[in-house]
Parts: C-alpha cells; structure tokens; sequence
C-alpha cells in the first residue's frame, strides 16, 4: 500500500468508526459534543451515508486509486469551509468545526503523502 494510500485507508476507517456511531447510539457522540440528543431518523440516516463513503475511501486505498486521492483532499479542506459556513450562519453548534478539522488534517495528510519524496 502507498504512503497516500494508507491516509485514505486510515481516514475510511476514522469514518467506519462515526458511521456506526452515529447509526448505532447517535446521542452518543452528540453528547460528547455537548450537541443535543437527536430524536429524528436523520442522525442515523447520515451514519449510513458516511459508511457509504467510509466504504469508498476504503476500496479506493486498497485500489491504490490516485485520482481519488487527489478528489479528497480538495474535498475533506472544503469540509471545513462548509463547517465553518454553516457555524457562521448560526444553522449548525460550533462543535462540528472539529470534524472539519480532522477532515482538512487528512486531507493535509494525504496531500503530503501523494507529494514526490526526495531521493
């Protein structure tokens, strides 16, 4: 496995982990957040989304998918901007800005990998 393929690899499995979260015990996270407890399906329905996408990230690393790769870093930064958006906009608690911060640091963290190592 590559070195930018392992970041993606480790971000899918980073998203399996909120995907059952959020699908399986919601308000568990939410708490954490100090997010009120979510009594509507959507919290759920979003924890399958993000499975839906932990499984991509996932095959696109054991795939050594590059153009993927390259796609999610430019997606996982603009996460954040969005986060930070919806934060300003007083449509979304400040708490979800740390789940931009780790989409734009794997993100980083992907971009750094997929970079020429010098020889």
């Amino acid at each position: 496995m590559s070195r930018a393929a392992r970041t993606v690899f480790v971000f899918g499995v980073y998203l399996v982990g909120v995907a059952v979260t959020l699908a399986a015990a919601p308000n568990l996270l939410l708490g954490l957040l100090g997010i009120p407890a979510a009594h509507e399906p959507w919290i759920r329905v979003l924890g399958i989304v993000v499975g839906a996408l932990a499984t991509y990230y996932i095959v696109a690393a054991r795939g050594d998918f590059v153009p993927f790769f390259k796609a999610s870093v430019w997606v996982r930064v603009l996460v954040l901007v969005a986060f930070c958006g919806l934060v300003a906009l007083s449509w979304a608690p400040a708490a979800i800005i740390g789940f931009g911060v780790i989409d734009s640091l794997g993100g980083l963290w992907t971009w750094l990998a997929l970079r020429p190592q010098p020889r």
